[in-house]
């Protein structure tokens, strides 16, 4: 396993994966019909002679077996990026492949839907750097490979199936801004369609005084704990019908070889736990009784431990249609939640901190730091060696100067 080191609250990731859209020597991300266009990020057509804009656009794609997403920044400063344009949709790529072991046709044409739109909006950005990556439904599909082409080929975007150590790696870069530097440990999930990642990130004190202790990435796993397999497995067809006390039996069971690796930490005072999922980010809506979903709210906030066993609680009493009914779960997620909650609650029953940080962020924002950093590596690269190729004063008397 590669390290990844977690500065201060800054993400100081090392690039352990390739950025196959930073590379002249490796094939874009993306396909585009014919020569690139010339308009800017407004869609205005530049005239001759005009000098480009500079803005630089980064996008990332995050397929899950759930959801497709896309994210698409202006980079701003350093590490920082603003928020250009967004777009989510759930697809349920993993629909019915609990059984099958394959892919549907009916989940494939809709992801395909949800992904023309992503790449239309990459098209009329102008995007300089892109990265798109598919998880579990498609590291577990017979059909997996063979879709991804599909995709290629229909939408022009060039996918990239990671696997589970990746997927949670570049999760724990994308919160790296939410860390407490109180804390000596840090356990992150990432409750998905197909698979829960899990790492774990210590302190480490750093041998220079001028910098930083950072938190390094010293274990992770990826289990089949996700939503949409839960649901399929245990779940009945009755209003009530959940499964919880199953799903929460198999939550504990497939976690448990993670979790007894952990038995050092001992001081819940001194480890924090954040919740990167939208299991997570839906229980924080609905505990905060917000009257529709606000990232701007959720992404950052904490959830008392009492208030994560309120809420389960009362979820756990309501129907599928009385779940739907909620503005901050509606009829998408209904059957969904309570699947995403039996995973929580096994990882805060075997570490009771006394709250609970909740991340609006994770892959698509890792992915996109990834490639930040890199052009700021080769940006610095490429100073050092304009600096090393000026000619001298003496060298230019000699070549005719004054």
């Amino acid at each position: 396993m590669q390290d990844s080191d977690m500065q201060g609250r800054d993400m100081q990731g090392r690039d352990s994966s390739k950025d196959s859209a930073s590379s002249a020597s490796q094939k874009p991300d993306f396909e585009t019909k014919g020569a690139p266009s010339s308009r800017n990020n407004s869609g205005s057509r530049r005239k001759s002679g005009q000098r480009p804009q500079k803005t630089r656009l980064y996008a990332a794609v995050d397929l899950g077996t759930n959801n497709c997403r896309l994210l698409i920044v202006e980079r701003s400063g350093g590490l920082g990026f603003r928020v250009r344009d967004s777009f989510s949709r759930i697809v349920r790529l993993g629909e019915g492949l609990e059984a099958s072991g394959e892919l549907s046709e009916a989940a494939m044409e809709r992801t395909l839907a949800a992904l023309r739109i992503a790449a239309s909006k990459i098209r009329r950005a102008n995007v300089v750097r892109l990265r798109c990556v598919a998880t579990e439904a498609c590291r577990g599909a017979s059909n997996g490979a063979a879709f991804i082409e599909r995709v290629r080929k229909e939408t022009g975007l060039r996918m990239e199936i990671i696997d589970g150590q990746a997927e949670a790696e570049l999760a724990a870069i994308g919160c790296g801004s939410l860390f407490d530097e109180n804390v000596d440990d840090i356990i992150l999930y990432d409750i998905g369609g197909g698979s829960t990642e899990i790492s774990r990130m210590s302190r480490q004190n750093s041998a220079s005084p001028q910098n930083n202790d950072f938190f390094k990435l010293i274990d992770s796993d990826s289990v089949p704990l996700g939503v949409v397999r839960l649901s399929e497995r245990h779940a009945g067809p009755g209003p009530h019908e959940h499964g919880y006390e199953g799903m929460l039996e198999e939550s504990e069971t497939r976690l448990k070889a993670f979790m007894d690796r952990q038995s050092d930490m001992v001081d819940m005072s001194r480890v924090q736990i954040i919740g990167t999922s939208g299991t997570v980010t839906t229980l924080a809506a609905v505990q905060l009784g917000l009257a529709r979903y606000d990232r701007n709210v959720v992404d950052g906030c904490t959830i008392s431990a009492e208030n994560v066993t309120k809420v389960i609680g009362n979820l756990r009493n309501m129907s599928r249609d009385q779940l739907a009914e909620n503005p901050c779960i509606g009829a998408q997620r209904a059957d969904l939640v309570l699947s995403g909650c039996a995973v929580l609650e096994a990882i805060h029953t075997r570490w009771p901190v006394a709250k609970v940080s909740v991340a609006d962020r994770g892959l698509r924002e890792g992915l996109l730091l990834r490639m930040i950093k890199k052009d700021m590596r080769r940006s610095r690269r490429n100073r050092g060696n304009r600096g090393r190729n000026r000619p001298s004063a003496q060298t230019g008397s000699e070549n005719g100067s004054a």
